[in-house]
């Protein structure tokens, strides 16, 4: 975990537990006397020093089983969301009943999340980086989850198409139905934005002078991040650490014979091997030494913590906003929470995606979040559409009702 130390008027970040120095204070926050008041004023030297070194195991179970952050974090969405949804059903806010509230949402879950998060992943991600040959290679990878790569737009069609079917068979309405599941859908997204930045993955671009900017040792990995070409020096500036890295000398030297091999002209394998290995090593040090913290910030740069932009927007900001229009518009049509969703979610998507290091090949000037999230804005405005009709034909039979 990052490790701060307390100044007068602020925290500030640091390599290594000590104490604040008059310097660290200074870099820390000044006194603006003519305000009259404290200003935090944020130095990048100082708060750009953490080096990302999360663990995204939990625990470990039995050899290669583990719980891990991720896999939590789907699952107190799931939590969460059953509680909020069975709380708006409870109030008549709902088109279910509440005892229908737990069958639905682990359908939505399986059917729904899962199943069109991962095929999400495969279609807009996999195949267009690595090809349908990898993929009839390898087919059983559409099933390893816990490897990482489900896409949020796919989840999020994914359900669009669930709670369709899932109306019919229940003869209720579907835009009802999707206004409930629209409403806490942000939690999950939220949970989900913080388990992608405790695996240190999906982070932004760049950042100088950035003081809350975060050094994400996997950019060593990236083949497109400026720290990839710098991985050699890396390896070798933590092999050197051999009183808190022992293990790691032996795995260096097979990367040094590799390299060797590579340049001789006798193949890459062992070099790609043996930095695999080297990368994982490394990360695992990581974890567990400030001094291999500190050797490996030399080589890192200082990156937006897009993750959490993306949480604070995609999960709180939006659910706090429709959260608070399902309870102050009890009689909202159905329909306009669902456009709401659509429309907010694309919006602050465009807008994080712009801080964010690409994961993909762009689409002309956007990147591939963003180019989905395009036609996000058309289904909204479809919903919002179907909402205003629906409100007038609403007040039209009032009328004809008459007063009495």
């Amino acid at each position: 975990m990052p490790k701060f130390v307390v100044c007068e008027q602020g925290l500030w970040a640091a390599g290594a537990p000590q104490r604040a120095t008059k310097q660290g204070r200074e870099g820390c926050a000044r006194e603006d006397r003519l305000a009259g008041r404290a200003e935090l004023v944020c130095d990048e030297r100082v708060f750009a020093t953490y080096v990302h070194n999360l663990d995204p195991v939990i625990v470990w179970v039995w050899r290669g089983l583990a719980l891990r952050w991720y896999g939590l974090a789907y699952l107190l969405g799931f939590v969460a969301g059953f509680w909020l949804l069975r709380h708006l059903a409870r109030r008549r806010l709902w088109v279910l009943e509440p005892e229908k509230t737990a069958d639905f949402i682990a359908a939505a879950a399986l059917f729904g999340v899962f199943l069109g998060g991962r095929l999400g992943y495969v279609i807009f991600y996999f195949l267009p980086k690595e090809g349908l040959a990898a993929l009839l290679a390898d087919p059983l990878l559409v099933f390893r989850v816990w490897e990482g790569g489900m896409a949020s737009h796919g989840g999020i069609l994914g359900l669009v198409i669930f709670t369709w079917v899932y109306a019919r068979k229940e003869k209720v309405a579907w835009t009802g139905l999707g206004d409930g599941l629209c409403v806490v859908a942000p939690v999950g997204l939220f949970f989900g934005r913080m388990a992608n930045f405790i695996n240190g993955e999906l982070y932004g671009h760049v950042a100088q002078g950035v003081c809350w900017a975060v050094k994400f040792p996997t950019a060593l990995g990236d083949a497109a991040a400026p720290e990839f070409s710098r991985f050699d020096e890396a390896a070798a500036a933590v092999a050197a650490v051999a009183a808190v890295a022992p293990g790691l000398g032996g795995t260096y030297q097979a990367l040094e014979a590799g390299r060797a091999t590579m340049e001789a002209g006798l193949g890459a394998g062992d070099y790609l091997a043996a930095r695999g290995a080297m990368f994982e090593g490394m990360l695992a040090a990581n974890r567990h030494s400030s001094e291999v913290a500190v050797v490996l910030g030399r080589y890192l740069e200082p990156r937006h913590p897009s993750q959490m932009y993306e949480g604070l927007l995609e999960g709180l900001v939006l659910f706090g906003i429709l959260w608070l229009v399902r309870l102050r518009c009890p009689k909202a049509p159905n329909g306009l929470l669902t456009g709401l969703f659509f429309a907010l979610y694309a919006l602050f998507r465009i807008f994080a995606e712009s801080f964010r290091e690409p994961d993909a090949a762009l689409v002309g000037p956007l990147t591939k979040g963003q180019f989905l999230s395009l036609f996000m804005l058309l289904f909204a405005a479809g919903f919002l559409i179907f909402a205003w009709k629906q409100r007038g034909a609403a007040e039209t039979a009032d009328g004809a009702r008459g007063p009495y």
